[in-house]
């Protein structure tokens, strides 16, 4: 099949809607589970699909609005991959409820690695999509593994050591780290891992405790009724080291969108538009001014997932990308 007769192949799918079905595969030993979006006219035998890896944000799983972009995609054409953490949702993992981003970051090479294995899927047209955590995740991801073709990152974090400071200093900090201190010895002497609320209301010791955060996570947690809106306070210690802003340079030559958030706090924008100006060629920015971090998933769902899906579209169906 020619170039053309591949595009023109995949836009005719965009048109005749999408099938979604329960996929697994090995991270390392551990069975991570999600959903593979495919066109329901998709032949393996002549057509190779432009494909997109998902996942979702901090102590979320795939049910948790994310699917919404995954079936966006999927209906324009690309097959989707949006998976569960590992230690989330339907997916592997112990102890549950712990988030250590290096181990995502690692994950979401798998799925690459799975994405790229189906019939059907070119495995030189694949982009990365992560939003907030997962976001950093796709960045790190995209700088240090030239498989991935584009990449799409929204209110993505940039730097928890300097997101950490300014949520905990002086006093404050050090009660934290006198908790860390303690959680690992406990667990020394074999004791299960400490547990915190991941949204409460100021004094519960909950990790997000404004508002928008609490009402976001209430919705979101009501989607999937069988999870527990519950993190390790490791996952909290992990954080404060990650800082994947430190590889933006290094994702060029790979296309980057970064979608920003002008009211974001959980994300603060200034270290974001930092580590955008940072990055190289080719890039592009979508800045919406008044949203809130988590108004990308609600309000402004329309805007940035047309923005996302015209990038995609344009790194991986148009141009070289698109060779079939």
């Amino acid at each position: 099949m020619t170039k053309q007769e591949n595009m023109s192949a995949t836009r005719l799918m965009a048109k005749a809607g999408t099938n979604k079905q329960n996929v697994e595969f090995d991270a390392d030993g551990v069975l991570l589970r999600g959903w593979l979006y495919r066109s329901v006219l998709a032949n393996d035998a002549v057509q190779r699909m432009p494909a997109i890896v998902m996942s979702g944000g901090y102590g979320t799983t795939k049910e948790m609005f994310v699917d919404a972009y995954a079936s966006y995609f999927a209906e324009a054409g690309f097959a989707v991959l949006l998976y569960d953490h590992r230690n989330f949702g339907d997916s592997q993992g112990e102890p549950r409820h712990e988030i250590n981003p290096w181990q995502q970051v690692e994950d979401m090479r798998h799925a690459v690695t799975y994405l790229a294995s189906l019939p059907g899927v070119d495995a030189h047209r694949i982009g990365v999509w992560g939003s907030s955590y997962s976001g950093g995740h796709a960045m790190v991801v995209a700088a240090t593994d030239r498989r991935v073709q584009c990449v799409v990152v929204q209110v993505p974090t940039i730097s928890g050591t300097q997101t950490a400071f300014r949520r905990a200093y002086g006093e404050a900090e050090s009660i934290l780290l006198d908790r860390f201190a303690e959680d690992r010895q406990q667990r020394a002497g074999g004791a299960d891992p400490a547990m915190i609320p991941l949204m409460g209301a100021p004094g519960t010791g909950a990790l997000y405790q404004s508002q928008d955060a609490q009402a976001w996570y209430r919705n979101a947690y009501r989607l999937a009724p069988a999870e527990q809106p519950l993190i390790t306070l490791r996952s909290v210690e992990f954080a404060r080291a990650y800082n994947p802003g430190d590889y933006i340079a290094y994702i060029s030559p790979t296309p980057l969108l970064m979608q920003i958030g002008g009211r974001d706090t959980v994300t603060p924008t200034d270290l974001a538009l930092r580590a955008y100006n940072a990055a190289l060629e080719p890039k592009s920015l979508q800045f919406l001014a008044q949203a809130g971090h988590f108004d990308v998933y609600t309000n402004y769902f329309e805007q940035v997932s047309a923005v996302a899906l015209n990038w995609f579209r344009q790194h991986l169906m148009d141009g070289e990308t698109a060779a079939a």
